[in-house]
């Protein structure tokens, strides 16, 4: 229905390294390429990213990790360097360090190609410190493979991390699409003029197309038509694959999930083309750091 440019990069994306599958068995390896004067590290503290006075990402060498890190994830490959995520115990330990940041504030000032490192690391990071035990017997489990897999020694089970899908859509009123529909969550936006594209994780043994028209029907009473894909977006928040979509909608009545949803409504594309461009006083939307931005632009400029 609408194309996204080939060219164009969603923040988180972007990622350069080549994530080093071929040595991950390799246990020697690995070390070696953890002790190599060519190798960087990223450290992390709370899940906040170190970075420069500048805002660049503050990358360091082998020499200049704390003694005990917390969690060390290995990223990749840069042209044959290791690239490896630290987490540590105290913001203060790495003592080179100006600051740490919140990634979604960080990526502001970093390249595609930088923010979509920082989704990796953050994104493993979490799940290695929500996961310290086995699913399965519940005794403690330890990292492999860089920081790829946790194994636990009690059952031999293996524990691989999980990324979890988003269906989000923009909807427009008919195939013609001079409107498109937009929703506020409830909660602490609930009273503002912000509003957004529907979204909702994809339930177990659905599509991606039934998984639209569900959360459509669920929050606005609105039946959905064709279903088309747009592109992705990784949201390390902690681990989600934003999915987004387009769709058109069979009727126009809203009927609200009050419980989950503060307000659903149609908004013209004059409505819209304002809002992106700032200047309309009613009406507020993500900016271009979400997927929800350019489904939108997406649908207003086409």
């Amino acid at each position: 229905m609408y194309t996204v440019n080939e060219d164009f990069v969603h923040t988180f994306a972007g990622n350069p390294l080549d994530r080093g599958q071929h040595l991950r068995r390799d246990e020697a390896a690995l070390q070696a390429l953890q002790n190599a004067s060519s190798s960087r590290f990223l450290p992390f503290y709370q899940l906040k990213v170190a970075t420069q006075a500048t805002g660049q990402l503050a990358w360091i060498t082998h020499g200049e990790l704390p003694f005990a890190p917390r969690q060390l994830v290995f990223l990749g490959l840069d042209n044959g360097a290791g690239r490896f995520a630290v987490s540590v115990e105290e913001a203060s330990c790495v003592g080179s360090i100006d600051t740490f940041s919140d990634c979604r504030q960080a990526v502001a000032a970093l390249s595609a190609e930088e923010g979509g490192i920082v989704s990796q690391a953050r994104a493993m990071l979490d799940w290695h410190q929500r996961n310290p035990y086995c699913a399965l017997c519940g005794s403690p489990s330890r990292a492999g493979r860089g920081g790829q897999v946790r194994h636990c020694d009690n059952c031999n089970k293996h524990i691989f991390p999980r990324t979890d899908p988003v269906a989000i859509m923009l909807i427009q009123n008919d195939a013609k699409g001079d409107c498109c529909l937009l929703g506020k969550s409830q909660g602490r936006m609930a009273q503002s003029n912000f509003y957004s594209a529907l979204a909702g994780f994809v339930d177990q043994g659905e599509s991606l197309e039934e998984a639209v028209r569900r959360e459509v029907m669920e929050e606005a009473g609105i039946t959905v038509g064709p279903v088309s894909y747009h592109s992705s977006q990784p949201w390390p928040f902690p681990s989600s694959l934003m999915i987004g979509c387009h769709g058109i909608a069979l009727n126009r009545d809203i009927v609200i999930d009050t419980e989950e949803m503060a307000d659903v409504a149609w908004f013209d594309r004059t409505q819209v083309l304002s809002a992106i461009a700032g200047e309309n006083p009613d009406l507020r939307i993500p900016g271009p750091g979400a997927i929800a931005h350019h489904l939108i632009k997406a649908w207003a400029n086409a």
